[in-house]
């Protein structure tokens, strides 16, 4: 048995942390995170230490590994622009870490935190998980097995909508999010670049605070793609269904359906890590790369090839 620790325990995402630890037939042994809502951990691990203070947190780690019962993993679940600091810390403390995407907001960093990785001996491993779908997998195959010279075109539409509360919070803000095209669509790009291989172009149509379009050329597909929050943005005939969430992959004009699966793929992930086929940071530096240059880019509008949702009318900002 593994013990973990865990870094932003009241996030969205940690709960698929802690589910993953257990039916790995691991343990939780300490958790932080400066809000105190985290009475999920009740259903996982109750009798996990919990500390909203990172200095007891930290004591308390390193008072086990004085008594022989060091943790072998530090998860992090922070914000995005907490990563690099907990990654390092993970490392300082000797354990392996697993963080959530993005691993960290600038391709730079990925090459100093690659340095301590060697220093300190330990492994940071990414999760990544839409390499794990069975549906991007046999993606990856059909594109691998396709003529030498075929080029597939591609259209990706992510919309996932966010109420006022999202532009209070730490992801509304770029410096710390990374913005939109990071928060919520690195996995995306890394899933791209896996199956098509290497970046040959990549052009920003739009990117304001509620929305992102672009045009990204692979070795092996020309892509469009749209990401958003506004539920505006959402196709009608899907916001008369009640839903508030639209998701679209279509490759040469037929969907790739890949909705099912997804609620499993942090445990498959963790399972991978465990045996020594994790991904590793450097795996995310193509992803980084890309969400980095649509971070920086003046967008040049709608002009050339650009995704269709690109013409839906722009929304103000609810708080300027």
């Amino acid at each position: 048995m593994k013990h973990f620790a865990l870094i932003g325990a009241a996030g969205y995402i940690a709960p698929r942390h802690m589910q993953a630890v257990r039916e790995t037939g691991n343990d939780l042994v300490a958790a932080v995170d400066i809000n105190d809502s985290v009475g999920i951990i009740d259903r996982y691990f109750p009798n996990a230490a919990f500390f909203t203070e990172f200095e007891r947190f930290d004591r308390h780690l390193e008072k086990l590994k004085r008594a022989g019962h060091q943790v072998d993993y530090v998860s992090i679940c922070s914000p995005n622009y907490l990563h690099d600091a907990h990654i390092r810390f993970g490392l300082r403390y000797g354990a392996d870490v697993i963080c959530e995407k993005p691993v960290v907001l600038n391709p730079w960093n990925i090459d100093a935190l690659e340095e301590l990785e060697e220093e300190s001996g330990k492994h940071i491993y990414n999760i990544l998980q839409l390499r794990l779908h069975p549906s991007i997998i046999a993606l990856r195959e059909k594109v691998a097995n396709a003529p030498a010279d075929k080029v597939f075109e591609f259209d990706l539409t992510y919309i996932t909508s966010r109420g006022n509360w999202y532009y209070t919070s730490w992801k509304g803000n770029q410096e710390k999010s990374g913005g939109i095209a990071t928060n919520i669509g690195v996995h995306f790009y890394d899933m791209l670049h896996w199956i098509f291989g290497d970046v040959r172009q990549n052009i920003v149509h739009i990117h304001t605070h509620d929305r992102a379009a672009g045009y990204l050329e692979f070795e092996k597909a020309k892509v469009r793609w749209f990401l958003s929050i506004n539920a505006d943005t959402v196709p009608a005939d899907i916001l008369a269904q009640g839903k508030r969430t639209y998701r679209s992959v279509n490759i040469e004009g037929e969907e790739l359906e890949f909705s099912d699966g997804f609620t499993d793929l942090h445990t498959v992930s963790y399972q991978h890590i465990l045996d020594g086929k994790g991904f590793r940071i450097g795996e995310a530096r193509t992803a980084i790369e890309i969400v980095h240059a649509i971070r920086t880019a003046n967008p040049v509008g709608l002009s050339g090839d650009y995704h269709p949702f690109c013409k839906l009318p722009m929304a103000k900002h609810p708080f300027r």
